[in-house]
């Protein structure tokens, strides 16, 4: 999955809708992958709602027994997750 531009506060739940059927759609035998990858170097802004987005996606990968980990997330990004207390969501490849 790859997110780029900027991320508002309503674009959560079309990025949770995108990721639910990327995970049904890849999954071996209808079995959801073990982890999914998040291409995020193409964020122009971060800010809280990409914190939102990003915690919403990690939950929607866990329902579906998926780790979620983030690719080219930035140290200011990094930063932001670490200071609202979101230091899971920091798993960057």
């Amino acid at each position: 999955m790859r997110i780029t531009g900027r991320i508002t506060p309503g674009d959560a739940s079309r990025l949770c809708e995108e990721l639910s059927r990327l995970l049904r759609h890849h999954g071996t035998g209808g079995v959801p992958p073990d982890e999914v990858f998040c291409d995020i170097g193409g964020l122009e802004q971060v800010n809280l709602a990409t914190v939102d987005a990003l915690a919403r996606l990690h939950l929607t990968a866990r329902r579906q027994s998926t780790r979620l980990r983030l690719r080219n997330a930035g140290s200011d990004l990094l930063a932001l997750l670490e200071l609202v207390g979101l230091p899971e969501l920091a798993d960057a490849v």
